[in-house]
């Protein structure tokens, strides 16, 4: 079940292989991957061996160990050495765990392809009663880690006999038992009678819509809990807990700052880090984003590498005058690194918006080219006249495959999906899906009318799914998003501004806090990156540029509300 994973580019592979195989070499006694690691690392289709990474995580540990033992006792001292060792057990089993996580993200975010290549196979069904052409198509009209999957499954068929269905179907039961079911329906349409093929095939559908949509709503109801909690112990009460230093540095207490940092800038990440991943590893399905790496739109962005540090620069420089030392390298960081994230990801987030408006006119687009089909016109003359009553991204294309075939004189696979293709600028799985069964319907001729209806019908099902998995967690997310962007930092920034008042007037400068929006503001940044990405992947799955996208401008938000809210407070006080 090894994807056909799209790798990185090759000087961030080339440097990441170097430091794992850095780290590996602290570590040279012989180790036992777990058959866990080595599964994930298959489904990662990573180059690194399964045994480096376990030799690079103990070696992790023993830098994180002894970089932070090193500091700790020329700081704190000998106390020092606890938190140092329990730090390198963590970053060990962080590395550990790490490609285990992953994997379950990628194959989740793979299952929220289940329902259309099921329905694709049910389609094909419709057409020739024949479950291993509706598997060999489904696979072939797919993208992605189920799509792959189910083609070896397949190809493994043509050599043991079998249709691949049933096996595929018991590889991913695991994690989605109505997949396995839906094709069970399936393969036994092939050999039901006529009258009984339809229903078989329908409930097929049935079977693994109404899995999606009740596993998305039982995880969006289950989430509620264990992310309120995340959301008061992990923003709430660090929050609160800043307004009460003051007082406790009065009576005594140890408030320097070696300690606010590890626990703000340490600690408290690691938990939030820590219960969002268990929390993304619960999603039971998520919907994967397109490829757009190729789309001629999606590399203009480059030039943020440039704007961002330069943003940077001039933050550091304007905000030195008005705010305190700490000042400068908390706006130079948040808003360098969120103005090159946000500039960066933004042409790809725009090549997104535009593949979701094709997406959102492929019903219509199916209903008008199926049924002239139906009505006897060929499918190249459905495809001109349903490109007239098209607007949009969609128009656009089947107004392209159409001159395409006028002029080239090919066919509708190759007007649409060849190279150059009238897709090319719509990199959607699902488009792309549909579209093939529509240059199938180009060989089948009339009959296919009828299934192109049906796919039209499917495809609003999908989308009406997506909607409402999207709007059943949108209450957690926006929560989260928020308190990212606007109120966690709101709160900090006014806090430390009394919590620095208070201090210096209540208790003399033995107590005052100056250094304090520090540690503070490096956590108000921690926020942003953990709660946005949490708040994304769950409504989403894991896009990284949709990602980088949102933490960027999460950033720029938080470190201007911070910033000013404790320049407004601070002149109050």
């Amino acid at each position: 079940m090894s994807p056909s994973a799209a790798p990185g580019p090759p000087l961030q592979r080339a440097l990441t292989g170097y430091l794992v195989a850095a780290l590996a070499r602290l570590y040279p006694r012989s180790v036992t991957p777990s058959e866990e690691l080595c599964d994930a690392v298959s489904v990662l289709d990573w180059e690194t061996s399964p045994t480096t990474l376990v030799r690079a995580g103990y070696g992790t540990g023993a830098v994180v160990g002894v970089l932070t033992a090193a500091c700790g006792l020329s700081l704190v001292g000998p106390p020092a050495l606890f938190p140092a060792a329990l730090l390198g057990v963590v970053a060990v089993h962080a590395v550990h765990t790490l490609p285990s996580l992953l994997a379950q993200v990628r194959r989740t975010t793979a299952l929220g392809d289940a329902p259309a290549l099921v329905s694709r196979a049910v389609l094909r069904m419709k057409l020739a009663p024949a479950p291993e052409r509706a598997a060999s198509f489904a696979a072939s009209s797919g993208e992605g880690l189920l799509a792959a999957s189910l083609a070896q499954h397949v190809y493994r068929a043509r050599h043991d006999g079998g249709t691949g269905l049933e096996r595929f179907g018991a590889a991913w039961a695991g994690l989605f038992p109505p997949l396995r079911r839906a094709l069970a329906l399936v393969s036994a349409a092939g050999s039901a009678p006529p009258r009984d093929r339809e229903q078989l095939l329908d409930r097929a559908l049935t079977t693994v819509l109404d899995g999606t949509r009740e596993r998305m709503r039982s995880f969006a109801a289950d989430t509620r809990g264990p992310t309120t909690a995340l959301y008061a112990f992990g923003v709430l009460l660090p929050t609160a807990t800043i307004a009460l230093l003051p007082a406790g540095a009065a009576v005594g207490l140890a408030v320097v700052p070696v300690v606010v940092v590890f626990a703000y800038n340490l600690l408290l990440p690691a938990l939030l880090l820590t219960g969002g991943g268990w929390l993304l590893a619960q999603r039971p399905v998520a919907f994967p984003p397109p490829d757009v790496g190729a789309h001629p739109d999606a590399t203009t962005g480059r030039g943020a590498v440039v704007a961002g540090p330069a943003v940077g620069v001039a933050a550091w420089l304007a905000i030195g005058a008005t705010f305190p030392p700490w000042g400068p390298s908390v706006a130079a960081v948040g808003l360098g690194g969120g103005v090159t994230l946000w500039l960066r990801y933004r042409p790809v987030v725009a090549v997104y918006a535009e593949i979701r408006a094709a997406e959102r006119d492929l019903g219509d687009a199916l209903t008008l080219a199926g049924r002239r089909v139906a009505g006897g016109q060929p499918v190249e003359t459905a495809v001109a006249e349903t490109a007239d009553e098209l607007d949009g991204p969609l128009g656009e294309a089947f107004g392209a495959c159409a001159r395409r075939q006028r002029q080239l004189h090919v066919g509708v696979r190759q007007a649409f999906l060849g190279p150059y293709g009238a897709l090319a600028r719509l990199p959607s799985p699902r488009v792309r899906g549909s579209v093939a069964l529509l240059a199938l319907a180009a060989r089948e001729g009339r009959p296919a009318g009828e299934a192109l209806l049906a796919l039209a019908d499917h495809v609003e099902q999908l989308r009406r799914i997506r909607q409402e998995a999207h709007h059943d967690l949108a209450y957690v997310c926006r929560t989260l998003s928020s308190t990212a962007m606007l109120f966690g930092p709101l709160v900090a920034g006014a806090t430390v501004a009394l919590a620095d008042g208070i201090a210096g007037e209540a208790f003399g400068e033995e107590v005052a806090l100056g250094w304090l929006g520090g540690p503070v503001g490096g956590y108000v940044l921690v926020l942003a990156v953990v709660l946005t990405g949490l708040s994304t992947a769950l409504r989403r799955g894991f896009d990284g540029p949709l990602l980088g996208h949102r933490i960027g401008r999460a950033l720029v938000c938080a470190t201007g509300t911070y910033l000013t809210a404790y320049l407004l407070v601070g002149v109050v006080v």
